[in-house]
């Protein structure tokens, strides 16, 4: 009997905890049951993923750049990555501004609506501000500053510090290269099979994914606020959700188009990754998922996933920046403010810097949009009017930042002669996944 396909597994445990989560939300003391006995194994799920996240990283980099052999294969690497990387994030930002500026969503909130949400928000609004103007206290190149850690464990212990992690890989790589082959030979043999077990720790999480999404979204659903505030934000939310497919199509486009392989080959290779990227709102959670999936299923080789894809993880954020454009015109809109054409330019160039410093974890980009509105002289109370619908517009954006990822590591890949056939095809009728 043929086993149903990781993906479909993942979409059912999301439909299950959806439906589990409206039916006890309903029922008195549901609520409490759910978040006792169901969302500790949400939780559990998420904290798996983030302890391999920093070892994958870790041994991934190291083996992807000693493997290079030189400086020139890593620059090629490097530059072309970063290339597409700021491409797809401004054709993003662009994709985003168009559509908020057609469908006007902030001209339908009513003034008494954007009272009640800057009232019930207001403290998260200030929490977040706090945090937002400690960032635009540091000088233009703190970014720079903060990517060399002081101290390396203590950098790996936070998964926030994931740019140090990357940096200190990258020149531990570089060491690897410089030594003499025969010094080095022993400590990259010790590199290759740490990476692999991390691999097989990855697939041995995935058997629990359906489980995991399942408890994720049951506890999302009965932790909601009020419905009555989202069919207030309907039209900004339309505005990212459509947005964010638009951006997701152009993914499975220019992919099989660069690949020259069918559009089904991008989908149903990225999907797993993308149900978790959904459910956990992380790109840094989701990463050991999309490494799987970008070099088993979608042919990339290791030498580009494992350099490409954990730097796209922290810089490329293409979901983030869309959201960034959308609810700062949005949230103009809804104050009665006009953006002209110069201000609008100012928050492609603000929201692009800003993804680039965005955390790769849940919640990240609300507090670099502080730094977008203050570009463009958004009163950042308008922040509250967000708050309510934010989580599940996370998710969204989190997907299309794990695409984005996996799109420019298959366009890496494409360019430079290492993109090969998948190890796994599970479009192939005839082959039955483990």
């Amino acid at each position: 009997m043929k086993k149903i396909e990781l993906h479909w597994r993942i979409l059912l445990g999301l439909l299950l905890g959806a439906f589990f989560g409206f039916i006890l939300s309903e029922i008195e003391g549901g609520k409490e049951w759910i978040q006792d006995w169901i969302k500790p194994f949400g939780t559990i799920f998420i904290n798996s993923l983030k302890l391999i996240a920093i070892p994958l990283i870790f041994g991934s980099l190291i083996k992807g750049v000693s493997d290079l052999k030189d400086f020139s294969r890593l620059s090629k690497i490097g530059i072309r990555a970063f290339s597409f990387y700021l491409m797809t994030t401004v054709i993003a930002i662009s994709i985003g501004l168009l559509i908020v500026n057609i469908i006007n969503p902030g001209k339908s909130i009513s003034e008494s609506t954007r009272n009640q949400l800057v009232n019930e928000y207001i403290s998260n609004t200030e929490s977040i501000s706090q945090t937002a103007k400690v960032q635009q206290d540091y000088g233009p190149l703190k970014m720079f500053e903060d990517i060399v850690p002081s101290n390396i464990f203590a950098a790996a212990s936070d998964n926030r510090n994931m740019l140090q992690v990357i940096f200190f890989s990258i020149l531990f790589g570089i060491g690897l290269i410089l030594v003499s082959e025969a010094k080095a030979k022993p400590v990259k043999a010790f590199f290759d099979g740490f990476n692999e077990v991390i691999m097989k720790l990855v697939d041995i999480l995935m058997l629990a994914a359906p489980f995991g999404v399942f408890a994720l979204i049951a506890t999302l659903i009965v932790e909601s606020p009020n419905l009555d505030l989202f069919i207030a934000l309907f039209w900004y939310a339309l505005s990212i959700i459509l947005g964010i497919f638009l951006l997701l199509g152009l993914y499975v486009v220019f992919a099989s188009i660069i690949s020259k392989r069918k559009p089904s080959v991008f989908i149903k290779g990225m999907a797993p990754a993308q149900l978790v990227a959904f459910s956990t709102s992380s790109s840094a959670a989701t990463l050991p998922v999309t490494m799987e999936r970008v070099t088993e299923h979608l042919g990339v080789d290791k030498e580009v996933s494992s350099f490409v894809l954990p730097i796209g993880a922290t810089v490329n954020m293409d979901g983030t920046s869309l959201y960034q454009a959308v609810a700062a015109v949005f949230i103009a809109q809804a104050f009665g403010m006009h953006l002209s054409l110069e201000i609008q330019l100012g928050i492609i160039l603000t929201a692009t810097l800003a993804s680039i410093g965005a955390a790769a974890v849940p919640g990240a980009g609300m507090i670099t949009l502080i730094i977008v509105l203050a570009q463009a002289g958004i009163p950042e109370a308008g922040l509250a009017l967000i708050f309510a619908v934010d989580r599940p517009l996370d998710m969204l954006r989190t997907v299309a930042n794990v695409t984005g990822d996996a799109f420019c590591a298959v366009v890496v890949a494409k360019s430079i002669g290492k993109l090969g056939n998948p190890k796994i095809q599970e479009w192939d009728d005839n082959y039955i996944p483990s």
